[in-house]
């Protein structure tokens, strides 16, 4: 079954071009020429994945996004910028929204195509190895990592703290959570303690990935301890 994407962009010339190309492509793309439009859409039928440009009338593309990352339906949803806005603090400002691709104009179309299929691949290999309680299952790749944070929290005296290179605000559940990940507690026992679900907190774990540009536990602690921001 084809993937479902939506395109927001308000060009039309662009967004007829790049909907064309997306369904030579194999894709099934529904087209807005605004947020609002996309978003009346998403709430008739979820997405595989968006596609949004950034400078928009009303509502922007940054807008748009956080209205996404606050609704608990499209937290995890993969969401892609295309924009003539190319400059380092715009990509920045791009990925602490929680964007997951930042894809400047002019673009290839081909490597448009090649980022939704690394995307949706990635979302279809972590839906598939997710059990229901939520943990994956590679059970030496979360020792390795636990390993490493032990490790690092050795060494947490040694690290030398510089302020972020961006700002981060984070609530106070997800500082909570930040606080838990850097004692090397897995989500089951952060959940235990935090008296919630184990999705919700993979939920505020993929956040503070996205807030601070990391990928992985290990990166996260490793970072908050360099900034300041584990207490």
């Amino acid at each position: 079954m084809s993937a479902q994407l939506l395109l927001v962009d308000d060009e039309p010339g662009l967004r007829e071009a790049v909907k064309d190309y997306l369904q030579e492509s194999g894709f099934n793309v529904q087209v807005a020429s605004n947020a609002r439009e996309g978003w009346e859409l998403m709430q008739q039928s979820t997405p595989d994945l968006v596609i949004s440009d950034i400078m928009m009338p009303q509502v922007d593309g940054y807008q748009f996004l956080k209205q996404l990352r606050e609704d608990p339906r499209f937290q995890a949803l993969p969401v892609i910028f295309l924009t003539a806005k190319g400059m380092t603090t715009d990509r920045i400002q791009g990925y602490q929204a929680g964007v997951d691709a930042y894809l400047p104009k002019p673009f290839d179309p081909d490597e448009l195509v090649a980022i939704i299929e690394n995307l949706l691949a990635r979302r279809t290999s972590k839906t598939s190895t997710t059990t229901e309680e939520g943990e994956t299952p590679d059970i030496a790749d979360l020792a390795n990592q636990i390993a490493q944070i032990k490790a690092l929290l050795t060494q947490r005296n040694a690290i030398a703290q510089s302020p972020p290179p961006f700002t981060i605000d984070l609530t106070p559940r997800e500082q909570s959570v930040l606080n838990l990940v850097a004692e090397g507690l897995m989500n089951k026992e952060i959940a235990r303690r935090l008296e919630t679900s184990v999705r919700n907190v993979e939920k505020y774990v993929s956040r503070l990935f996205s807030k601070t540009g990391t990928n992985s536990r290990t990166e996260l602690v490793r970072f908050a301890l360099e900034h300041g921001l584990a207490k």
